[in-house]
This record gives C-alpha cells, sequence and structure tokens, in this order.
C-alpha cells in the first residue's frame, strides 16, 4: 500500500479544538478517517515549529488521500501538506525508466 507523509498546521480555532479535546483524541480521530477509506495510521507526532502534527499514512491510492485532504481542509481547522513516500526499490525501478528532456534555454 502507498506511503504518505502529512504535515498538518492548526489554525486559531483547531489549536482551540486540540487544547479543548487533547491529543490523544485527535489522533483517535486521525485513525478514524483513516479507517474510512481503508487506511492505516503508521505515526502519528505532534511537533512544534513549521507544522503541528506529522503523520505516516498507508493508504491505497492517491484520490483517497485527496478525498481526506479536501475535507480536512474544508473543516477550516487545519492547513496540511501531503508528500508521497517512495520505496528505494521503487527509485530504483523508477532510475531504469528512460525519459527525454530538455532543460529549459538548451
Amino acid at each position: 500500500m502507498p506511503k504518505y507523509l502529512i504535515q498538518a498546521s492548526y489554525t486559531a480555532d483547531g489549536a482551540k479544538g486540540l487544547m479543548k479535546d487533547g491529543g490523544s483524541k485527535r489522533r483517535a480521530a486521525v485513525e478514524a478517517i483513516a479507517k474510512s477509506i481503508g487506511a492505516r495510521v503508521e505515526a502519528f507526532y505532534f511537533g512544534f515549529g513549521t507544522s503541528d502534527a506529522y503523520l505516516i499514512l498507508d493508504a491505497p491510492d492517491n484520490a483517497s488521500v485527496a478525498a481526506v485532504s479536501l475535507t480536512v481542509s474544508a473543516s477550516g481547522a487545519v492547513r496540511s501538506a501531503t508528500t508521497v513516500l517512495l520505496t528505494a526499490e521503487e527509485i530504483d525501478k523508477a532510475a531504469k525508466i528512460s525519459v527525454q528532456y530538455q532543460a529549459p534555454g538548451r
């Protein structure tokens, strides 16, 4: 199953909700939304700095993760960025694919 890194930042309203409900309840909510699309949360951490939460998700496909992203963004409580994670073997395979490319200005 493909893996995704999601970095989330809470808006002021989202942070107020987190303070009210706590981190464990937020993690449970994330696990529930993942389960609803046939995904699994591999890791969930809170942090401080650029992002407030980091998670690694095993999900069926890009469309399922996009549906979660749209739903979460529409709430207005969280802003997120999603990165598709690739295995070393996937990079090995990609390195063997011949691509025709012309750099700009050449």
